[in-house]
C-alpha cells in the first residue's frame, strides 16, 4: 500500500489524486491528511520529505518520492499507464511544466496575501505573478488547443488543475475572458469523474 500525504485545496497534490484515479490505482493509495504551511511543517512529512512539501509518497520498496511530477511518473509506471507516451514525451512535459508554472504563480499570490501582514503586502509582487499566468494561458490557448483535445496525457491533467485552481482561489481574475477556446476544453474537462471526484471542498 502506498501511503500520500496529502491536502484537499494543495492542486499539486489534486495533480497526483487524478492520475490515480485515471490509472485505476485508488485502491493502492492510502491519503494521509497532512498539514503543512509556508511557515510550519506537519513532522510526519518532514521525516519522509525534509522539504515539508506536498504531495509526498510513501513506498515500501524505496524512499518517499516528492514533487508531483515525479510521483506522477512513478504511478504511471506501476500502473503501466500511457499519460506519458514516449512519442510525444517532450511536448507533454513542457505542457506539464507550463501548467505547475501557473500553479507556482497562483500559490505564491496566496502566500502573500494569506501570509504576509498587509502592510507589506506588495501588489507589485502580486500583479508580477498575474502576468506570468496570464501570458500562460494565452500560449495554452494559441499554441496547445489541439494538444489538449488529444488522448489523455499528464499535460491535460496538470492544465485542468492549474484552471481548476484558479478558479478556487482567484476567481476575481476571471481567466476565461479572451480565452474562448481554454474555457470551452475546461468546462468538458473538469467534469470527467477523477476531476470531480477531486475538487476541493469551497470551505478550505
Amino acid at each position: 500500500m502506498l501511503q500520500l500525504h496529502a491536502s484537499a485545496a494543495s492542486p499539486y497534490v489534486r495533480k497526483v489524486r487524478v492520475a490515480v484515479r485515471e490509472l485505476g490505482l485508488d485502491a493502492e493509495v492510502e491519503e494521509i491528511d497532512t498539514a503543512t504551511t509556508p511557515l510550519g511543517t506537519d513532522p510526519r512529512l518532514a521525516t519522509v520529505n525534509p522539504l515539508g512539501k506536498i504531495p509526498a509518497l510513501v513506498r515500501d520498496d524505496g524512499p518517499a518520492l516528492y514533487d508531483s511530477r515525479v510521483i506522477c511518473r512513478y504511478l504511471n509506471a506501476r500502473a503501466g499507464g500511457a499519460l506519458y507516451p514516449e512519442s510525444r514525451i517532450w511536448e507533454v512535459a513542457t505542457l506539464e511544466a507550463t501548467a505547475d508554472g501557473i500553479l507556482d504563480a497562483a500559490v505564491l499570490m496566496v502566500y502573500e496575501t494569506r501570509f504576509r501582514p498587509e502592510p507589506h503586502r506588495s501588489e507589485d509582487w502580486l500583479e508580477a505573478q498575474w502576468a506570468k499566468i496570464a501570458r500562460a494561458l494565452d500560449a495554452l490557448g494559441g499554441r496547445w488547443m489541439s494538444h489538449l483535445s488529444g488522448r489523455l496525457d499528464i499535460g491535460q491533467i496538470a492544465v485542468g488543475c492549474a484552471l481548476g485552481y484558479l478558479d478556487f482561489r482567484h476567481p476575481e481574475r476571471n481567466w476565461r475572458q479572451g480565452r474562448g477556446a481554454l474555457d470551452d476544453w475546461f468546462a468538458v474537462f473538469a467534469e470527467r469523474p477523477a476531476m470531480v471526484a477531486t475538487r476541493p471542498p469551497a470551505a478550505v
